[in-house]
């Protein structure tokens, strides 16, 4: 069973997030807008990690950055997602592919494939 890791400040979203992925079969992993990432990354070791760029207290880029600079999580796939079309933005900080919000489950779906079966 692959993990998902949410790194999502919208409780909505993340209920909605946590709902379909976990009937598609994934294991969710969602965290508090207080968490460090990287430290949960290393500790729970998803096999992607779905990342806001817009948080209540951090920049899901500055997350980014910090994920592709440490040694140990550097080649975690990482979607992003925003409200803006920051896809060029993100994918310039390392991000392996952008959702731009509001987006539908199945585009999510299609992404987390994607991303799972890379190689």
């Amino acid at each position: 069973m692959a993990r998902i890791m949410l790194v999502e400040d919208d409780l909505t979203m993340v209920t909605l997030l946590k709902t379909l992925l976990g009937m598609e079969g994934y294991q969710v992993v969602a965290l508090s807008i207080d968490d460090d990432v990287v430290e949960s990354v290393l500790n729970d070791r998803p096999d992607v990690l779905l990342l806001d760029v817009h948080l209540a207290n951090a920049n899901g880029l500055d997350v980014l950055d910090k994920i592709r600079h440490h040694e140990e999580t550097r080649d975690l796939r990482v979607v992003m997602t925003s409200g803006l079309n920051l896809e060029l933005e993100c994918k310039h900080h390392g991000a392996d592919d952008f959702l731009l919000k509001p987006y539908m489950p199945d585009d999510l779906l299609k992404i987390l494939e994607q991303n799972l079966n890379y190689s």
